[in-house]
């Protein structure tokens, strides 16, 4: 179904109001029914009953206070503040959850816009919770999804290292992993600017021995060093780490993010 037309504020500001509970502390908001079903689908379903009766309060227990703010904001000014640092992101990204589940998209373009014009003029990266925590909430098709992970993407390949909570992430989060490669193919690289590893004029092959001995004998040392305890290579349940390996994990990756978003 087509997106209903763009109107006025004006017109759309009529007496109806509705009560919308927010949060666990049941935030109440009064707003404008009319305005509010205009802009979302998801509300001109809850507040619209083919039967004849009407519904006039809604409750949103799972949505933060802060977000919702923003929302509003949006509602009647038709715009969202710009970010001017990196945790200011985080209201952002549950707004746009918001978008996308009340069926906005208007909004969820509009938020995309904001957060890659963020990445671009701070010229950094995102973070791997930022990208971990839109995975966790939206599917497969989300277009921030694809915005973040087009972006660790741009971040990997022009890198001279993998980042060490990345390479973990990546170990432990296959389609993330699968998502970043397919992200590399639709960019159609020439042929000739990547390497080609069958031709025998790039590079000697018992360099490549000497260089896998090497990091053999890396791994082996650091295992020493842990006690023999060696690092799973692949999968990994993160709910089977205890309390304390999460947290001393988390602090690791945010530590390190901390510095690559700054770069």
């Amino acid at each position: 179904m087509a997106e209903p037309r763009e109107k006025a504020l004006h017109e759309l500001l009529s007496r109806d109001m509705v009560d919308i509970y927010v949060g666990e502390e049941n935030t109440h908001w009064i707003l404008h029914e009319k305005l509010l079903c205009h802009r979302s689908k998801f509300f001109r379903n809850i507040f619209s009953n083919k039967k004849g009766s009407k519904n006039s309060m809604y409750g949103l227990p799972d949505e933060g206070d802060e977000p919702f703010k923003l929302f509003v904001g949006w509602l009647y000014a038709d715009s969202i503040p710009q970010p001017t640092e990196e945790k200011e992101l985080s209201n952002l990204f549950d707004l746009y959850l918001m978008a996308e589940k009340w069926e906005i998209k208007k909004l969820t373009i509009e938020v995309l816009e904001t957060v890659r014009k963020w990445y671009h003029d701070s010229d950094t990266w995102p973070g791997l919770r930022r990208v971990q925590y839109i995975y966790a909430n939206t599917e497969y098709e989300s277009p921030m999804r694809q915005l973040l992970v087009s972006c660790v993407a741009r971040m990997l390949v022009v890198g001279d290292t993998m980042p060490p909570h990345w390479e973990k992430a990546l170990r432990k989060n296959g389609q993330l992993a699968v998502d970043i490669i397919m992200c590399v193919q639709k960019w159609h690289i020439e042929p000739e600017k990547v390497p080609d590893t069958r031709d025998t004029r790039r590079g000697s092959i018992a360099e490549m021995v000497d260089q896998a001995e090497d990091a053999k004998a890396h791994n082996s040392d650091k295992n020493e060093v842990n006690g023999g305890a060696e690092e799973p290579s692949s999968g990994g349940d993160e709910e089977s780490q205890s309390g304390e390996e999460q947290e001393a994990e988390s602090a690791e990756e945010q530590e390190a993010e901390s510095g690559e978003e700054q770069a």
